[in-house]
Parts: structure tokens; sequence; C-alpha cells
């Protein structure tokens, strides 16, 4: 059976599992057909299996990958974030989570306490963006510019 445990064992029951994750990983929109054949279980019980992996939270959802430049927000940056006082709550994502143009906040260790990822359509769209981070959370930013991406969004391979 699976070991949810929080010491990192894994989240799979058995070897189907991780073979409907790996393939939904790289194609989201497998029919339940196409993920039977890769399991060999009928598409009934392939159903079931991809439904107990979402209700587990293996699955937490299926997304669309859009392009930035076609919907006009081709300027991609990463901006570390640190608080002006460091004994002030640790609530920025909270207080900048209303900021759309920020795709990713993530925690991190060093000097900063947060990097996001964000994009806008333009320079002067970016310098606003940053105005406005600093002005709701309190915070002090790093920013550097994406110049070129060669990859994102790669599948997560289970393991």
């Amino acid at each position: 059976m699976a070991n949810d445990d929080a010491t990192g064992g894994s989240a799979f029951s058995d070897a189907v599992d991780t073979a409907l994750v790996a393939e939904l990983s790289l194609n989201a929109r497998a029919t339940l057909a196409e993920l039977s054949a890769i399991t060999g279980l009928s598409v009934s019980a392939t159903q079931a299996r991809v439904r107990r992996l979402e209700a587990r939270g293996v699955i937490s959802g299926y997304h669309a990958i859009i392009d930035p430049e076609a919907v006009g927000k081709p300027l991609a940056a990463f901006v570390e974030i640190t608080p002006l006082d460091p004994g002030q709550p640790d609530n920025a994502p909270e207080l900048i989570a209303h900021l759309d143009e920020i795709e990713a906040c993530h925690s991190i260790a060093g000097d900063a306490a947060y990097m996001l990822f964000v994009r806008v359509a333009s320079p002067r769209e970016l310098e606003r963006l940053i105005r406005d981070i600093r002005s709701a959370a309190s915070v002090n930013t790093r920013t550097t510019v994406v110049l070129q991406s060669f990859f994102e969004h790669r599948p997560i391979t289970p393991v």
C-alpha cells in the first residue's frame, strides 16, 4: 500500500499508479482508452484509478499551457523579495496574492525570503508591478529579467 507519511515516501499504490501519473504528466489530455492501453487495465478500472489519484491529491488539476507572447505577456522576470523589517509578520504571499502578473511565489533559502516568477506586457508594466509588490508587502526587491527560456513546464517523473 502507499506510504503517504511526511518522510517522503511514495504516494503511489503500485506501478499502475506510477504509469498513470507519468503519462498524464506528459499528456494531460490522454484519453481513458489511451491510459487503459498503457496500464493494461480496462477503461473503467483505469478511470477508477485516475479518480482515486485525484481524490488523494496526487493529481491536483489539469492545465492548458498558454503561450505568453500570444496573450500579450512576453516579458518574464524573477523577483526576489526581502522584508524591509525582518521583524514584520511573514505574510508577504497573502499580501501580494491579488497581483495577477505573479505566476509563482516560492519560499527560498538565502538572503531573500521569496522568489516570484512574473509575466508582464512591457518593461513599464514590470516597473509598475515591482512598485505594487513593494507597496503591498513592504519589501525590497531584486529583479532578474528573463531573456530566453529554453524549457519550462517539464513533466514530473514519478519515483
